[in-house]
């Protein structure tokens, strides 16, 4: 199907601006969405049969397959019921932030085709947490879902510093009940100081209290969800040690690496748009940081990969990293929509020589 969306499909979206292709892909998969049967046949095709694969055990969720849906793409939960449809093991939405926002004026997303690479400024912009849990209550919830579903918090852009912890925790408390997982944002490079919640002394105090509300659902009967940290590609090694040991600390589930960068490598030396730089020029960065942690920890930390992963290659390495799941969605946009699938199939083939 790889070939029909290089002929039809890409050309067809890259005539559109950036957003608005992305608007258009968000419309068509909340159609197919809504079309149940669709999607349950659309699943039988291109999930792995178990006969060809082993699903992933992490952090007490079973995955079909290690290829996830990115945060960023399904800002509002509107789509993902059709991320299992075209083949992915998981998908994550978000970032949902307390409180509803716009996010960042147009434009604020840039395409790159020769370095596969996305520039976005995007700003968290998404309806809030309570509209996201009154369109989640609608739909199946935990344990009823064909693949697990991550929901990635972010702090509101009107919310200082000094009120963050009750900001997520706010939209915790809200999102929980329908999360198989729960993402602590505090590495988009596009909301103002928000990065500085990476700092253990900011970072310790907010997980802590995530941890704590964890617990007292659990002491009112509810489940647990597991709390995974996504940090910056950006960070020292130093900050990432320190980030390590909060999370040793406080017992936390697992990490995603990476977000975005706000290097500009090579060919972005000229290249003056701010915001997030996405794709390919962010695999190498990516891959380093997930070996870095892995060795850090002795492999004891799971770690979602996410960073220019373009082809099975790039899926493979941050594996071979200590990788234990991946996460596209730059390379998605370059390669069409059962990228997913093709990739997922290709890892499996892989996983039994």
């Amino acid at each position: 199907m790889g070939w029909l969306y290089d002929k039809v499909g890409k050309p067809l979206f890259f005539r559109s601006t950036p957003e608005a292709a992305h608007e258009y892909a968000v419309d068509a998969l909340a159609v197919l969405s809504r079309l149940r049967p669709v999607c349950a046949l659309m699943e039988k095709i291109h999930q792995l049969p178990a006969s060809q694969h082993r699903p992933v055990e992490c952090f007490g969720l079973k995955f079909p397959n290690a290829v996830g849906l990115a945060a960023g793409f399904d800002k509002n939960g509107k789509i993902w019921p059709a991320a299992a449809a075209l083949g992915f093991g998981h998908v994550e939405i978000g970032t949902v932030t307390h409180h509803a926002q716009e996010g960042n004026p147009r434009p604020r997303v840039f395409r790159y085709p020769a370095e596969q690479a996305v520039i976005n400024r995007m700003g968290f912009n998404n309806a809030g947490a309570a509209a996201m849990a009154a369109h989640l209550a609608k739909l199946p919830g935990p344990g009823q879902r064909v693949i697990p579903l991550g929901i990635n918090l972010g702090k509101t852009k009107v919310t200082p510093l000094d009120q963050a912890t009750e900001d997520y925790v706010g939209s915790f408390r809200l999102l929980a009940d329908y999360a198989d997982y729960v993402v602590v944002n505090v590495s988009s490079p596009n909301t103002p100081g928000l990065r500085e919640l990476q700092d253990a002394a900011w970072l310790k105090p907010l997980l802590a209290a995530l941890v704590e509300e964890n617990t007292t659902r659990v002491a009112g009967g509810k489940p647990r969800r597991p709390l995974l940290l996504k940090i910056a590609p950006d960070l020292s090694w130093l900050q990432i040690d320190a980030a390590l040991g909060v999370i040793a600390e406080l017992g936390l589930d697992g990490l995603i690496a990476t977000n975005t960068t706000l290097a500009r490598p090579a060919a972005f030396a000229e290249v003056h748009e701010a915001g997030g730089l996405s794709g390919g020029p962010l695999r190498r960065r990516s891959t380093q940081i997930i070996n870095y942690i892995s060795r850090a920890t002795g492999g004891r930390l799971p770690i979602i990969g996410v960073g220019g992963i373009s082809d099975e290659a790039g899926a493979a390495e941050k594996l071979d990293a200590g990788a234990t799941l991946v996460q596209v969605y730059t390379g998605m946009i370059y390669r069409g929509p059962f990228f997913a699938a093709e990739l997922a199939r290709a890892l499996s083939i892989r996983q039994r020589i």
